[in-house]
């Protein structure tokens, strides 16, 4: 009981974790629970709120955890229920009208246009939205708020490419996208609507903002500066994307808490000392609660102003929580602050806990406060900055703060994206602190100086600070093994990562000890895991078996992405068309045969007529064209299997062949059910 009373400090910031655990426990639920339950649930809270102050000890923390565990699962199944519209559930070609809304480029930079108002023939309840590629004639004009009309095909959104894998579906119910697809007719600009602007005028200031941020600076270093201040990359080109992610700087695009926290500490600090030059208005005026009050004014606009996308919002809630401390004399960088925010971004947009955003940013914040709390009472640190020349202090900071939040992060991003970039501690010590004392400065003067036509200079400024994050980018990606592929371990890993940082930072004293283990049982279950030995898309036409080389694919270049998802995931750097050219597969015909471990061998055969002399024992054989069951001893995956599979990947384990469908059969989520979120 005495250690339990040493934590009372410290229980408030077990608050977002037990919430976070909700919303984890209804994401990984197989059904969806009924939307009646979740009212009766949320009655119960009141009860389980009332007895945790009829009781105390273990028994007041164990309602507690109950309380706030089931507060995170109920926002995440209202959140759920909130965003209903109607999905896509077939393949659709032809007629599509729509009004965009938005305007931004494919991974292959084709134009791409979210349309609302959708109209599709013969569909009586299409969906709220969709997103179509433009592959043929694209008129000039195009903007915002028109109304467009294109024969196309849309498909609803896409599930995992394998087992365990990103769900795009989930992704797309949140964002209320009910079909995606392309066209390769022309478009046509249709008359207007009476409202062609209604909802949009925010997103049309962005657009042309980012076009004469672009072309007042040019170039990349243009389109650099657009993307940080109004989230328009279309502009940027891929192989500076590629530089960016293998040098570790790719964060620096994503206008999130470095950007929000950089912009707002600026005005905090233009305004505190600007009134406090001025002695009369020093005197009499609280200044650092009104250079606090613009700030959080600044964080507000450049929310709208960037497009206020999820990251945008969790980024200026923790900005605010920070602001607002500073008005309410409160101290402002503590744990408690980011346990507030992180309870009320989990509130109000549960789904970003699934998202590497969230969970890289606050692994990265709570890792910063927690050593920095933990070094301001450690005698060596203080002993050491006594001895630390005033110049080099801030170094030395920005030297301990980048180890921490890439040690944070490291993990995670190893997780989610398959790769640790070796040099991405040097790259961002080289272009962070320009970001605070060059970029983000210049942008907010060059914003408000455009107002009177003067911003030329403040652009000019911008754009030579954003060239040289582009050419540190450019430099450490091109070094020999500058970065290194790991591949994907399984789903609990994420899990134990995020234990292992809340067991070290949250619990007071030794207890600390146990996130350590933790963190040491997850990276043995990582390395201990394996990747999948043979891999089969959803319709049955590209296969991909591990060999000694590495994933060997039957495709040179079809099925681009889930064969590059594939790669990735093996922590394989190849090419697709390298990946085609490994040994391992026998193609005779429309027939190809792998040898397996264990005496086993698979056929993929893409003929319409049975032949039962290829059923043979220890033999799987996949025909995704056949109708029946062939006579003979092989494990049989045909049609109706490929369909019901929609993707699904093959282990031999104990001398059997195990098959793991990417979308296990359970009843429905909304996001796999049409938009039809409760039965």
């Amino acid at each position: 009981m005495q250690w339990l009373e040493n934590q009372r400090p410290n229980m408030f910031l077990w608050t977002p974790v037990a919430m976070a655990t909700g919303v984890g426990l209804y994401f990984a639920l197989p059904f969806e629970p009924p939307l009646g339950a979740g009212g009766v649930l949320s009655a119960a809270l009141l009860l389980w709120a009332y007895l945790a102050w009829q009781f105390s000890g273990l028994v007041r923390l164990a309602i507690l955890a109950v309380l706030f565990l089931n507060s995170g699962y109920l926002a995440a199944v209202f959140r759920s229920a909130s965003v209903a519209e109607p999905v896509l559930t077939f393949r659709y070609y032809g007629p599509i009208e729509g009004r965009v809304i938005e305007i931004d480029r494919s991974k292959s930079k084709a134009m791409r246009l979210t349309l609302d108002r959708v109209q599709l023939e013969r569909v009586s309840t299409p969906p709220a939205k969709v997103r179509v590629s433009l592959l043929g004639y694209i008129p000039e004009g195009l903007e915002l708020g028109a109304r467009v009309a294109l024969v196309g095909s849309l498909s609803p959104p896409g599930g995992p490419v394998e087992p365990g894998g990103f769900d795009f579906r989930r992704y797309a119910w949140f964002e209320g996208l009910g079909a995606v697809g392309y066209s390769r007719n022309p478009a046509l600009l249709m008359r207007p609507y009476p409202d062609p602007d209604t909802g949009l005028w925010l997103a049309e200031k962005r657009r042309a903002l980012a076009g004469r941020i672009s072309a007042a600076i040019g170039g990349q270093n243009g389109a650099f500066a657009a993307a940080i201040l109004t989230g328009d990359r279309s502009r940027i080109d891929d192989e500076v994307l590629q530089t960016l992610r293998d040098s570790n700087l790719a964060h620096l695009l994503a206008i999130s808490g470095l950007h929000m926290g950089l912009l707002t500490g600026f005005v905090f600090l233009l305004m505190r000392y600007g009134l406090a030059a001025i002695p009369r208005l020093a005197l009499r005026l609280p200044v650092k609660k009104i250079g606090a009050g613009a700030a959080l004014l600044a964080g507000f606009g450049y929310l709208f102003l960037s497009g206020g996308n999820v990251a945008t919002q969790r980024a200026f809630v923790m900005a605010a929580v920070v602001l607002v401390a500073v008005m309410l004399d409160r101290p402002a960088f503590t744990l408690r602050a980011v346990a507030m925010a992180a309870i009320l971004v989990l509130t109000m947009r549960p789904e970003s806990l699934t998202q590497p955003g969230f969970q890289m940013s606050f692994a990265a914040t709570t890792a910063l406060v927690g050593v920095f709390e933990f070094l301001r009472g450690a005698s060596w640190w203080l002993w050491l900055k006594e001895r630390i020349p005033r110049r080099l202090s801030p170094l030395v900071i920005l030297l301990v703060s980048s180890a921490v939040a890439g040690a944070a992060t490291a993990p995670i991003a190893a997780y989610h994206f398959n790769q640790f970039s070796n040099f991405g501690l040097a790259a961002n010590l080289l272009t962070v602190p320009l970001m605070g004392a060059l970029i983000m400065p210049a942008a907010v003067l060059a914003l408000i100086s455009s107002l009177v036509g003067l911003g030329g200079g403040a652009f000019w400024l911008m754009g030579k600070g954003v060239g040289w994050v582009l050419f540190v980018a450019d430099y450490f990606s091109g070094l020999e093994q500058a970065v290194s592929y790991i591949p994907t371990g399984p789903s609990v890993v994420l899990p134990l990562i995020a234990a292992s940082g809340c067991l070290v930072f949250l619990i007071q004293g030794r207890g600390r000890g146990l996130g350590v283990a933790v963190a040491v049982l997850t990276v043995l279950v990582w390395a201990d895991s394996r990747r999948p030995l043979v891999l089969v898309n959803e319709n049955a036409a590209l296969i991909g078996v591990m060999t000694s080389e590495g994933r060997a694919l039957n495709k040179v270049s079809a099925y681009k992405f889930a064969a590059g998802i594939w790669l990735e995931n093996d922590g394989d750097a190849s090419p697709q068309s390298e990946a085609f050219a490994r040994a391992g597969m026998v193609t005779k015909g429309k027939t190809i045969t792998v040898q397996l471990p264990d005496g086993w061998q698979l056929v993929l055969s893409q003929e319409r007529e049975v032949n039962s002399q290829i059923c043979l024992s220890k033999t799987i054989l996949i025909a995704p064209k056949w109708e029946v069951f062939p006579i003979g001893a092989c494990e049989f995956i045909g049609k109706q299997q490929v369909r019901r599979l929609s993707g699904f990947l093959i282990n031999i384990e104990d001398n059997i062949p195990i098959i793991t469908s990417a979308v296990p059969e359970s009843p429905p989520r909304p996001w796999t059910n049409g938009g039809k979120p409760y039965r």
